[in-house]
């Protein structure tokens, strides 16, 4: 068995199913300390390529699976510069998420998102890029952003718009509003719903199943059946950094950072 012991998540190798395992308080919230784990996952797959044929990614936190990017973070680090400087910055982050996100959505095995509780913004764009999202019934999943002047910008629309109609799409991303893990099944977001605390447990014997088949074959079906759309990435990017730079997302973002509520990413 291989381990990987970090700050912000953990991975190891058993019987042939990487798990990767957020835990990062207070809700796996994606700022620098985790991007820079998660490269160094990344940064494996290749070499894990011959020993697993699955990948399940899954949180040791109570209050969920990933809340989304670390909004506290960005904005502090927004205020340390100005102009060009504060752009560069900015991109440079986005690229390295989704140069992330893109690595694991062409994993080269099955991925699987076990989740539960809040899956937000960029905590519900990490789901998205596995193969299948096994959730436990009190799972949410809210793209929040436009509250705060921006879109989601870790790569959700494009995946999202690949998986479903464009009316789930326009309905999650506009009215910022979240669905239960019931109603994303109905949406066809989600695979299976299990009970709570217990996304987990069928992810394991889901990842037990695939290990049944020719990985070869596992991987050409679905490479076939879940093209990246590295185009309109792009131009998330593109169109997230812009409206970054505006000052009504700085006033709604520094409204985030100073509320006094534990969660202000709740609907």
């Amino acid at each position: 068995m291989k381990t990987f012991p970090g700050k912000a998540l953990s991975w190891r190798v058993e019987d042939g199913a990487i798990e990767l395992t957020l835990d990062y308080p207070p809700c796996n919230e994606i700022g620098l300390a985790m991007l820079a784990e998660l490269e160094q996952f990344v940064s494996a797959l290749s070499s894990l390529r011959t020993e697993a044929h699955a990948l399940i990614i899954s949180s040791a936190r109570s209050e969920g699976f990933c809340a989304g990017g670390d909004l506290r973070e960005l904005f502090r680090l927004s205020q340390q510069v100005t102009g060009a400087k504060r752009l560069s910055g900015l991109r440079d982050f986005i690229e390295r998420i989704h140069a992330v996100m893109n690595a694991l959505d062409e994993a080269p095995f099955t991925t699987i998102a076990a989740v539960n509780g809040l899956t937000f913004g960029g905590g519900f764009e990490l789901a998205l890029t596995c193969d299948l999202i096994i959730a436990d019934k009190m799972a949410r999943f809210c793209f929040p952003e436009l509250r705060l002047g921006l879109i989601p910008g870790f790569g959700g629309i494009p995946r999202l718009k690949r998986d479903l109609g464009n009316g789930v799409v326009r309905d999650l991303v506009l009215t910022g509003r979240s669905i239960n893990a019931a109603k994303a099944q109905t949406a066809g977001i989600v695979s299976q719903v299990t009970a709570e605390g217990d996304a987990l447990r069928v992810a394991r014997q889901t990842a037990a199943q695939l290990k049944k088949f020719d990985r070869n074959t596992a991987l050409a079906a679905k490479r076939f059946i879940k093209p990246i759309p590295y185009d309109e990435l792009r131009r998330e990017i593109e169109i997230f950094c812009e409206l970054f730079m505006r000052p009504a997302v700085e006033k709604g973002l520094r409204k985030f950072v100073e509320s006094k509520d534990a969660l202000p990413y709740l609907p």
